[in-house]
């Protein structure tokens, strides 16, 4: 069967579009060795090294076994544009971030850090008195 064929760039192409990056960020992640036109050269190529595609597994969040399991059949194409949280574990270990909600944490951590400063300050300035006293 000639559909079911792994293509190693192919699936490196799919799994970054799913994650929304772009080659450059993903250049970016994997280091100063790496560039916008080598992830273009290596998307293009049918079987990538075991031990780039261990640094690109472990930039990208999916397992290693995962460039293997995606194959140029029609049908998982169809899946794989379909559903974003597919079988193969590709979501698995990411995690949403709401700039808004991080935002609202970082101005909480804030607010408690002032209300300690002020608390120790007032500290400082009881004991400064009580100094002064004797």
């Amino acid at each position: 069967m000639a559909h079911n064929k792994v293509h190693h760039g192919k699936n490196l192409r799919k799994f970054r579009e799913w994650k929304d990056m772009k080659q450059e960020t993903l250049a970016f992640e994997l280091g100063d060795d790496w560039s916008q036109k080598k992830i273009s050269l290596l998307e293009q190529k049918e079987k990538i090294d075991d031990d780039i595609l261990k640094q690109l597994a472990a930039v990208l969040k999916v397992p290693v076994e995962a460039f293997d399991a995606l194959n140029e059949d029609p049908s998982l194409n169809i899946i794989g544009s379909t559903f974003h949280d597919s079988a193969i574990g590709v979501n698995q270990y990411d995690t949403i971030i709401n700039p808004v909600e991080k935002w609202l944490a970082a101005l909480e951590e804030n607010k408690k850090l002032y209300e300690r400063l002020l608390a120790e300050k007032d500290a400082m300035i009881q004991e400064l008195k009580g100094l002064v006293k004797k």
